[in-house]
């Protein structure tokens, strides 16, 4: 009986989630930050936090709000006040618990963030040079730094198209499914005072006739949600300072030999009808309006995962 009536609970909480949007998470490009830190020793906050790896699922909603019956809401109204009874019993047990002398040690426990690659999975970068020779590995890191500072800033903007061409075809419609609850919600995510504290390669391995690099990003943002109509923050912080660490995966067709030109200049042919196309003008073609992705020609985003997360 008790199982049952935890259940109906449950679900009638998640459907508040979903209907009301309750509860608003900070979250940067991807929602990688959260409300407290994860997989590393440093102090953490309230709320849980997002050390999640989004290359292979699908964790986003629609995030639209439909409306209901009279008896619908009444019934919508009564669940609600259950299930804010039930979490603040929750948290006075929680807070209990957390003050509680402790055996074996004195530090707060944080959550793991999500596990990087298997190091011994990896190929070592010098190996990779001698399969392309005008491979370079400084591009490539500068390569991934100015897409985290261009990710960020269209996450804000609520508009990821111009990202189009920089990532496979899974990985941008989850991120932009991601970005479409902050649309449908009203809500903006700002992230700023970016800056991109160190790119490492850490090796290579061969999947499904593609090359895929493993890079570990280092970055420091602000982070915080407004709601667009009142302006008011309604998560995050304005001042404080999170420390990002992510596991970046990015494929390109095997077989690819980088050809040396003009870094500033992609310059491609579209795979539709053959036009010259500058895939850092557009994601579109402008001639046939085939959506553009560069996995044929360059390395491209697959998967990102958060490490950890410090917040000062």
């Amino acid at each position: 009986m008790k199982k049952r009536v935890f259940t109906v609970i449950s679900l009638l909480f998640v459907i508040l989630i979903f209907h009301f949007g309750i509860f608003s998470a900070i979250a940067d490009f991807g929602n990688f930050s959260g409300d407290s830190d994860y997989g590393s020793s440093s102090s953490s906050s309230s709320s849980s936090s997002s050390g999640s790896d989004y290359s292979s699922s699908d964790y986003s909603s629609s995030g639209s709000v439909r409306g209901s019956s009279d008896g619908d809401g009444l019934i919508v109204i009564v669940a609600f006040f259950v299930i804010i009874i039930i979490v603040f019993i929750v948290v006075l047990v929680d807070v209990s618990s957390r003050n509680a002398p402790r055996r074996g040690g004195t530090g707060r426990r944080h959550p793991a963030g999500a596990s990087p690659t298997d190091p011994s999975r990896l190929r070592s970068i010098t190996e990779y040079r001698q399969r392309d020779a005008n491979f370079s590995e400084p591009e490539l890191q500068e390569k991934i730094s100015n897409l985290y500072v261009q990710m960020q800033n269209c996450w804000t903007a609520k508009n990821m198209e111009s990202l189009r061409p920089y990532f496979t075809d899974t990985a941008y419609a989850q991120f932009d499914r991601q970005l479409d609850n902050y649309r449908q919600s009203r809500r903006t995510n700002y992230v700023e005072r970016i800056s991109v504290l160190g790119v490492n390669l850490l090796g290579w391995y061969e999947q499904e006739n593609n090359d895929c690099m493993v890079a570990k990003v280092r970055t420091r943002i602000v982070d915080y949600t407004r709601d667009d109509k009142t302006g008011k923050i309604i998560s995050g912080s304005n001042t404080a300072e999170k420390f990002m660490t992510y596991e970046y995966v990015l494929v390109r067709s095997s077989g690819y030999v980088t050809i040396a030109q003009d870094k500033d200049a992609k310059t491609f042919n579209c795979p539709n009808c053959g036009a010259s196309l500058d895939i850092n003008h557009s994601a579109k073609c402008p001639y046939c309006d085939s959506i553009i992705t560069a996995k044929d020609h360059d390395w491209v985003i697959s998967s990102i995962k958060g490490i950890s997360q410090t917040t000062r």
